[in-house]
C-alpha cells in the first residue's frame, strides 16, 4: 500500500483527549493533515463537525471511505495501517491479547471508574459495574505498569501512548494519584522525540487561536 493511499485526515484539539493521537501519528511517520477544533467556542458541535463525528467529540480519523471514532480503535486502525513502526503487536504474537486488551480497558474500566470518582458519583453495585470498583481497576493497572518498562512489558506500543498521555492529563489534574510508577512511566513514553514534535504543533495551533 503506498503512503498516498495511507494519507489519514485527523480531527483534533489542542489540550484534549486527541492529544495522544497526535503524538502517535509522529510515532508512526504518518502521512496525515489536521483538522483544528476549537472545543471552547463548541466547534465540534457545529453541523459540518457532527456531520462527521455526531457524537461531537474528538480524536476522529477519516481513511478512505473510513471514519474512525473511539480512542481506542483510533489506536488500533492507525498502528495497524503503518504496520512498518511495530506498534501494534501482529495477529499471532503473543502480545496480540495483551495490546487489545489494555486499549479497551481504558475506555471500558478506566474512564467510567475515573469520571464517577471526579464526579463523587457512587458506583453501581459491583455486579453490574464495568469496572467494579475504583481501587481494583487502579491496582490492575498500575500492577501492570510495575512490570515495565512498557505497559506490554519490553514492547513499546501504540497502547503506551494512550496510557502515558491519559495519565499526564489525570494525574495533572489530580484525577487519579502521581505514584512513582506511573510517573517514571510517563516520563519514559512523554520524553520520546514523538512527543516534543507533537507538542510543538498543538503550540503552533494554540497561538494560531491567539
Amino acid at each position: 500500500m503506498s503512503a498516498t493511499d495511507r494519507h489519514v485526515t485527523f480531527y483534533h484539539s489542542p489540550q484534549s483527549r486527541s492529544a495522544g493521537v497526535l503524538v502517535l501519528l509522529e510515532e508512526l511517520d504518518a502521512d496525515y493533515e489536521t483538522f483544528a477544533l476549537n472545543l471552547k467556542l463548541g466547534e465540534q458541535r457545529q453541523a459540518s463537525y457532527l456531520a462527521i463525528n455526531p457524537m461531537g467529540k474528538v480524536p476522529a480519523i477519516v481513511h478512505g471511505e473510513a471514519l474512525v471514532t473511539e480512542q481506542a480503535a483510533v489506536y488500533q486502525y492507525l498502528a495497524e495501517l503503518y504496520p512498518e513502526a511495530g506498534l501494534a503487536p501482529a495477529v499471532g504474537s503473543p502480545l496480540r491479547g495483551p495490546f487489545l486488551r489494555w486499549l479497551a480497558f481504558y475506555g471500558s474500566s478506566f474512564e467510567p471508574a475515573l469520571i464517577d470518582r471526579a464526579q463523587k458519583n457512587a458506583p453501581p453495585p459491583a455486579s453490574t459495574c464495568p469496572y467494579g470498583d475504583f481501587d481494583t481497576m487502579f491496582k490492575t493497572l498500575t500492577d501492570q505498569l510495575a512490570k515495565g518498562p512498557y505497559i506490554l512489558g519490553e514492547q513499546f506500543s501504540a497502547a503506551d501512548v494512550l496510557w502515558a498521555n491519559a495519565l499526564r492529563w489525570t494525574t495533572m489534574f489530580q484525577l487519579v494519584p502521581l505514584t512513582p510508577v506511573i510517573q517514571a512511566y510517563i516520563d519514559r513514553v512523554t520524553s520520546r522525540p514523538a512527543a516534543a514534535r507533537a507538542a510543538a504543533k498543538d503550540a503552533q495551533l494554540l497561538a494560531a487561536r491567539a
